[in-house]
């Protein structure tokens, strides 16, 4: 899946709008591809099943912040 979140790209992302959209972006497409890795393989485990509704609840939450940064004013530390 490759690189984490750093402390750093968080900091930015609450101070950049912008750049929270692409980073909000880029982690849902690499949970898409993700989710699309897991449903090609085919696993019928529990396991595997509640890591794809995790998944897949994941990406709806990333998808409505995404469409939420259109709305909402910037994000302003208290």
């Amino acid at each position: 899946m490759g690189d984490v979140v750093s402390e750093d790209d968080l900091a930015r992302a609450r101070r950049d709008p912008a750049y929270r959209q692409k980073l909000l972006a880029e982690n849902l497409d690499r949970l898409l591809e993700a989710l699309n890795f897991m449903r090609r393989v085919n696993d019928d485990s529990p396991e595997s099943a509640r890591q794809m509704r995790e998944g897949v609840d994941l990406a709806v939450k990333l998808a409505d912040r995404l469409q939420g940064l259109h709305k909402a004013p910037p994000y302003r530390a208290a």
